[in-house]
């Protein structure tokens, strides 16, 4: 019998809460509860003490971590059930036995006392912290439900999953596809857009370069924090350091704001912000000068020849450099002869530094042509790449047939034409624009399902905007959010449906191999699940079974583990044993079948791969007609033979993209790529900056990964507290001491996609912390804290436990004391807290073409508070 009638309070009634009772769950109410209770220095003392584990006795386990995007690999050691510590997979070609600090917190994701445990329905108005517990067949019984109407009315592009650092992305598109829906929305604009299309436009298939580091000379790095916190850092970072101590690499580093990779690098150079691009261009125009560029390689392999380019690129001078970015022309000159002379076994990257602006998708590709003039792309040492990790042969890892095709509903979000490049090469999206869209009326949704995303912590404008839309029942009918803890996003959700953290779930990832080889790995679950926690996947292929017959043709198996036995199937002829069960052991597969991926445009067509070709005269290239009668090319003559070439119109390095030209001009832009060359142009945001108006950047901790992580007690314990850097120079003019409180204004962008006037965003008062170790006109401020939900280390509160009774197979969790006494940055105990969420005042300002947001464009004042 449900008793529906009784109404408990709090997170610690949770875990005697029974199906159909009702619960209020307000986290700032439960924190303030539990603070003032203190036990002193005697108590602590007296504490149980911790018993350390015999790791001999342990169960190791191989996977994938999930703690950040690099996903290295795993090893999980396991003791009675418990995830008791976690390692590097030796056998991971990219991390080897090296794992950061994220990673090895692991283990107080699963046992962490605010975890939720089963489904919850929103019983009171949304946001108001009242729900019921709910069976998973009544979760998923609605769910497939209000899928179906949407379906049945011929509004499937109205189902929409937003996701954030999903990693299933195959399993989640397969459903929606099932659905006939193309609204998926992501987070890649928040993230990496510009970089990704950058790489796409030049090289054609690869959206992420791997430099090869340990073989290189000379490294320049534009913004890429490569030791803290760049996408594959513990990979990259590693192999700089054996190409620098063991072959003698000079690393050089462009950055407003002195990381922890300024502070290791030979040279450091703090530019004005959005110039990057004019850096780059420059150091070609000093190159081919000097005579020093590879005019065989460019000639061959470029599709804008070596005197052609030198015409182009003629007005970029160092000195005209110098008047954009504010490093003097002679280094620029310098340090650009300097990476010419060591080539081909030099490689200069970007990241967000160079990337995360109006501009940023130009100043990516003006640094990638940096490699291409020298001759170092994929060269050993060089700006090397590998096959994009999808486009492994279908018969290594296939998916269950039959597969849904793609849907031909389109949604005005999901690809939003006021961004033309967006989903050009890859599925990038615009989803900091999901919320103001729905807001204005370009497209609706009845059901919205989000997995993995804090938008109200993360995203631009998150707690108003966001927020505002995520409230409101009229422009979200209805919201089930997948989450492991309560969060923000939970408790503005309708329906909660608990997650299997990454250490409990089944599924294959992979990335770019600093190696140069095609690898998988399998995440695969260490333990079990707590309560009644499902992975996201188990529940899209239940709610696709209930949706109807025409979905549930394409999810012919019993969950998601049978999902990927089967696709190891046919895996196992090639290792000659069981698939699955090698995966299992190794938790990664390495094809060392072909040789590695340097100078993979060069590679000569097989006879196979000739096979009803012809060449075309004019271009030279080699064209595959197919059964349908199309043709399409598959290589290019060089000199005489067959060869791959580059995955571009013209197969060869694009210097030139004409749909970048077409895209730019469609959409009335002179700038950012008008002729379809990676010019550069001024951030107009930052180009009318009045005298006393400062830049704000936002950066990332080695410790934290957006807002996923500060729930973690160990991580939070490290960092917990972000002030505002700002220069010695520029504090002393406004009066401002480390500690001061400053009150922080950011303005509406002029100029960008989402075009402002200058009007007042948000206001924040955050601590002064005054150093030399940033640029005179930026101030920094991390994005990674400043949570109001996920427990009381992510909100800076001790107290008598206010979470959930976790019960697992053979344990309970019972009280952490740790969380209990030991939370010392608690502001009742004199800590600073639990910082700030700037991404709250920062605008939404996605770049033209691409979409990326243009997090470092963002113009601000301040005062001393």
């Amino acid at each position: 019998m449900k008793r529906r009638d009784l109404i408990k309070r709090g997170f610690g009634a949770l875990a005697t809460l029974a199906v159909g009772e009702t619960i209020v769950l307000s986290p700032d109410e439960a924190w303030a509860a539990g603070t003032p209770r203190r036990k002193g220095k005697d108590a602590l003392a007296k504490a149980q003490p911790r018993v350390p584990h015999d790791y001999r006795k342990a169960t190791v386990v191989r996977s994938v971590c999930l703690n950040c995007s690099t996903v290295c690999g795993i090893e999980g050691h396991v003791i009675d059930g418990k995830l008791v510590k976690v390692s590097g997979n030796p056998e991971d070609p990219n991390n080897g036995r090296s794992l950061c600090a994220k990673g090895q917190s692991g283990p107080t994701i699963n046992d962490y006392p605010e975890r939720l445990l089963f489904p919850l329905k929103r019983v009171g108005p949304r946001g108001s912290g009242r729900w019921q517990r709910i069976t998973w067949d009544e979760a998923h019984d609605e769910i497939a439900r209000r899928i179906r109407r949407a379906m049945d009315e011929g509004k499937p592009e109205e189902v929409a999953i937003h996701v954030g650092r999903s990693r299933v992305g195959e399993e989640t598109t397969r459903f929606m596809n099932a659905v006939g829906s193309p609204s998926v929305f992501n987070h890649r604009a928040i993230c990496s857009s510009n970089k990704r299309a950058a790489n796409y436009v030049s090289l054609g298939e690869t959206d992420w370069e791997t430099g090869d580091f340990e073989r290189s000379k000379y490294i320049i790095d534009f913004g890429a924090n490569v030791y803290e916190a760049h996408q594959g850092a513990i990979h990259a970072a590693k192999r700089i350091i054996r190409g620098r101590f063991d072959n003698g690499a000079k690393f050089v580093y462009f950055d407003v704001r002195m990381s922890n990779t300024a502070g290791r690098a030979d040279e450091w150079f703090a530019p004005n912000p959005g110039s990057d691009g004019a850096i780059a261009l420059a150091m070609g125009n000093a190159i081919i000068a000097a005579g020093l560029h590879d005019r065989e390689w460019l000639d061959t392999w470029s599709n804008v020849a070596a005197d052609d380019l030198a015409k182009w690129i003629d007005r970029y001078t160092p000195e005209w450099a110098e008047g954009v970015s504010g490093i003097p022309a002679a280094d620029i000159r310098r340090v650009a002869l300097e990476f010419a002379h060591a080539a081909p076994a030099a490689v200069a990257f970007t990241n967000r530094g160079s990337g995360a602006h109006y501009n940023g998708f130009n100043a990516d590709r003006a640094v990638i042509l940096l490699n291409a003039i020298v001759g170092s792309i994929g060269q050993p040492g060089g700006y090397c790449y590998t096959v994009e990790p999808t486009r492994i042969p279908p018969q290594v890892f296939p998916h269950p047939l039959p597969m849904p095709l793609s849907p031909k509903a389109r949604s005005a979000i999901e690809n939003p034409p006021e961004w033309p490049l967006a989903n050009k090469w890859q599925r990038m999206k615009v989803g900091q624009i999901v919320y103001r869209h729905l807001l204005q009326g370009k497209g609706k949704v009845q059901v919205y399902l989000s997995y993995t995303l804090a938008s109200p912590q993360t995203w631009p404008e998150g707690r108003s905007l966001a927020l505002r839309v995520l409230k409101d029942e009229k422009l979200i009918p209805f919201h089930a959010c997948s989450d492991i803890v309560y969060s923000e996003m939970a408790h503005h959700a309708d329906m909660i449906l608990p997650d299997a953290s990454y250490m409990e779930r089944w599924g294959f990832d992979t990335r770019n191999n600093m190696e140069l080889r095609d690898y998988v790995t399998l995440r695969q679950p260490m333990v079990a699940p707590p309560g009644e926690c499902r992975s996201f996947v188990d529940s899209l292929i239940d709610i696709a079974r209930r949706i109807g017959p025409d979905t549930a043709k394409y999810f012919e198996f019993k969950d998601h583990e049978e999902w990927i036995r089967r696709r190891c199937e046919p895996f196992g002829k090639r290792v000659g044993e069981d698939g699955f069960a090698y995966m299992r052991k190794h938790g990664v597969w390495q094809d060392t079948s072909k040789p590695k991926y340097y100078a993979l445009y060069d590679w000569p067509l097989s006879a196979e791969e000739l096979k009803n070709t012809r060449v075309d005269e004019a271009t030279q290239i080699v064209l595959r007609k197919a059964a349908d009668g199309r043709e399409a090319p598959v290589g290019l003559m060089v000199k005489g033979t067959a060869r791959r070439g580059f995955i571009t119109p013209s197969r060869k390095f694009s210097v030139y993209h004409p749909d970048i030209e077409a895209a730019a001009q469609a959409r009335g832009f002179d700038e950012d790529g008008g002729k379809g060359m990676p010019d550069w142009f001024p951030v107009p945001s930052i180009e009318r900056m009045g005298q006393e108006q400062l830049h704000l950047v936002t950066f990332k901790w080695n410790v934290h990964t957006q807002g996923r992580t500060q729930s973690q007690k160990y991580l939070s314990e490290i960092v917990h507290h972000n002030p505002m850097w700002i220069h010695p120079a520029t504090a002393a003019r406004h009066g401002i001491r480390t500690g001061d409180m400053v009150e922080i204004t950011t303005y509406r962008p002029r100029g960008h996609g989402m075009r402002g006037g200058g009007e007042v965003v948000g206001k924040a008062l955050v601590p002064a912390w005054v150093t030399e170790g940033i640029h005179p006109r930026v101030l920094a401020v991390s994005n990674t804290l400043g949570n109001q939900f996920h427990g009381r280390a992510a909100t800076a509160h001790n107290g008598p436990r206010q979470a959930l009774e976790a019960a697992w197979d053979r344990a309970v969790v019972g009280e952490d004391a740790d969380l209990d006494e030991r939370v010392w940055w608690d502001p009742a105990r004199g800590g600073t807290g639990a910082g700030y969420n700037v991404n709250a005042i920062l605008p939404i300002q996605p770049a033209p073409l691409v979409g990326m947001q243009g997090w470092f464009d963002t113009v601000c004042s301040i005062r001393r508070a």
